[in-house]
């Protein structure tokens, strides 16, 4: 087998490991791992569950601010209260909910809040949404038709904003080439076929060694040479342009902020964070999307 088989093979497996490794690191209720910097958000669990609600109760006793006290022959009496404190922590913690419809998204489960939540880029009266990719990924590949056609049909009042990873040098690779073909007008035309060349043609863009980063620019020229643009203005953008290095910047902070370590990660209007396995599905995570940002338009004035 040739060599090129070879690093090609390496490095499928190396993604798919990647992927599933980070997915890995969420926990049943969608949580992610503890932060590493007191800046960085916080996920919120959803509170309501009947065990969270006991916990709840039993803290207003031994806090002293609500006194209920079992006694044999008044379990009615008992009852009564113990159902009155569990509907005021039930209203509070639905009222908290961005969604009406908690039998269908359920915070900590669906999707998970951001504290505090962070400022977006978008203007005055949109919603963000960010999408964390990776374009080595196979489940960013997959999805990726689902999301163009969301993209096509969701309300002028969204902002749609792809944010590649950067976790190493392989990463920044091919988030420079993103952002690369993106400042040079080319991103509709080439996004999808980027993800086609690496998936399908098994051109990983990024050479044997990710770490010898002229390798990678070389073979990312051929393959941009396909939809027109020459040599010198790759190398223009790829290598010397200050609004790529700005952008990459951009894309390491809020990779920080948000401390992703799994991708496709969706982060809505700073305060919410989901995936395809937090939402059900494909077609799910679009739904929650839509909704989400529907009910944080509806908050804005």
């Amino acid at each position: 087998m040739r060599t090129t088989q070879l690093a090609w093979m390496l490095w499928v497996a190396l993604a798919l490991a990647a992927c599933s490794k980070q997915e890995a690191q969420r926990n049943s209720a969608g949580e992610r791992p503890a932060a590493t910097a007191a800046t960085r958000p916080q996920v919120q669990q959803k509170a309501g569950s009947p065990a969270d609600t006991a916990a709840k109760i039993k803290s207003l006793n031994e806090d002293g601010t609500e006194t209920v006290e079992e006694s044999a022959g008044d379990s009615g009496t008992h009852n009564a209260l113990l159902a009155a404190v569990a509907a005021t922590v039930t209203a509070a913690a639905n009222a908290a909910t961005p969604l009406n419809g908690p039998a269908m998204w359920q915070e900590g489960v669906n999707y998970a809040r951001l504290v505090p939540a962070q400022p977006t880029d978008a203007p005055a009266g949109q919603v963000e949404v960010l999408e964390f990719f990776w374009y080595g990924c196979p489940h960013c590949y997959a999805l990726e038709p689902t999301i163009e056609a969301w993209i096509k049909t969701k309300p002028a009042y969204v902002t749609f904003t792809r944010v590649p990873v950067l976790w190493n040098e392989g990463d920044r690779s091919l988030g420079r080439l993103y952002y690369t073909v993106q400042s040079l007008g080319k991103i509709d035309e080439m996004h999808a076929s980027i993800f086609k060349e690496i998936h399908v043609n098994n051109d990983p863009l990024i050479g044997s060694d990710p770490e010898n980063t002229a390798e990678a620019e070389r073979m990312q020229i051929v393959f941009a040479r396909r939809f027109g643009i020459t040599e010198q203005a790759f190398r223009g953008k790829f290598e010397h342009d200050m609004g790529v290095d700005t952008a990459m910047q951009h894309a390491d902070q809020l990779i920080e902020r948000y401390r992703v370590t799994s991708v496709p990660d969706f982060v809505v209007n700073g305060k919410f964070i989901a995936d395809v396995a937090s939402a059900g599905s494909p077609e799910k995570l679009i739904s929650l999307l839509s909704d989400l940002t529907a009910a944080e338009h509806k908050r804005q004035p």
